[in-house]
């Protein structure tokens, strides 16, 4: 096969056809996420943002951006194009998000609130649009008697391994964030008929009969990575760098759980 044809195959297809992710275009985002999580730390670096908690809350309107913006093109809602959908609207948005912080910064002396407040700006827009094409839209809240037991339940599990595992108690909220997602896959998945799009999962899914699977995954990768972490980190330099890739791993799991979630309730 040709550069042209792996590409149409492994990239083009997926997106054009919705037939989820595979082994090649997988390994090729976690490497373009990974790079541009890199560069995206030294520019802030540079700039001398730091990665407090006012910070970290500015983030949280466009993480939901994305997702709504995600659900929102998955109920027709916004037209379907490699923009609106995996990956690229995480592109677009990175842009978008990524541009407001350097605008913010530069013009602004309390930029943390304009870029928090442009962010909720950006996603009342979104509501605005679901509001006025409500006729395309069949609301399924019996999704919530399924989600509200589950996800308490897995809460309140990491709630009490915290009690006993000093990683889970150092990282909760990314525990927290990682297993809200997982119980928005375990309940579209086993209780109202959706499918896992990525590789892994779909093949533990395959394996185990069930999208529970998907929170041993999630604990799973979640302390290895923290325990490596841990282990490589020797300097405040690096700390600060693992303090950001934290906060990647959160909009990892926040920005999925919170589409799904959407997805589920707009019935598409």
């Amino acid at each position: 096969m040709g550069i042209g044809e792996v590409f149409q195959r492994y990239f083009i297809d997926p997106i054009r056809y919705n037939q989820g992710y595979n082994v090649v275009n997988t390994l090729t985002y976690a490497i373009i996420l990974g790079l541009a999580a890199l560069g995206v730390y030294r520019v802030l670096k540079k700039l001398g943002i730091e990665y407090d908690n006012a910070f970290f809350r500015a983030l949280i309107p466009y993480m939901i951006l994305g997702a709504f913006g995600r659900a929102l093109t998955d109920a027709t809602i916004i037209p379907r194009t490699y923009l609106t959908v995996t990956p690229g609207i995480y592109f677009l948005v990175f842009a978008i998000t990524f541009s407001a912080l350097l605008i913010t910064h530069k013009f602004f002396e309390d930029w943390r609130k304009v870029f928090l407040y442009f962010g909720w700006v950006l996603v009342g827009g979104e509501v605005l649009l679901l509001v006025f094409n409500l006729d395309k839209v069949s609301f399924n809240f019996e999704v919530l008697k399924y989600f509200i037991p589950f996800v308490s339940l897995a809460l309140s599990l990491i709630y009490l391994l915290s009690k006993r595992i000093r990683l889970v108690r150092e990282n909760y909220y990314l525990f927290y964030a990682h297993f809200y997602d997982a119980t928005t896959t375990f309940v579209g998945v086993d209780f109202l008929g959706y499918w896992e799009q990525h590789v892994l999962p779909r093949y533990l899914m395959g394996l185990t009969g069930t999208a529970a699977v998907m929170y041993l995954l999630k604990f799973s990768v979640l302390m290895v990575a923290l325990y490596l972490m841990e282990e490589l980190q020797e300097s405040e330099s690096e700390k600060e760098l693992m303090d950001f890739i934290k906060m990647v791993m959160f909009i990892l799991g926040f920005a999925p759980g919170t589409r799904n979630l959407l997805r589920m309730l707009m019935g598409v």
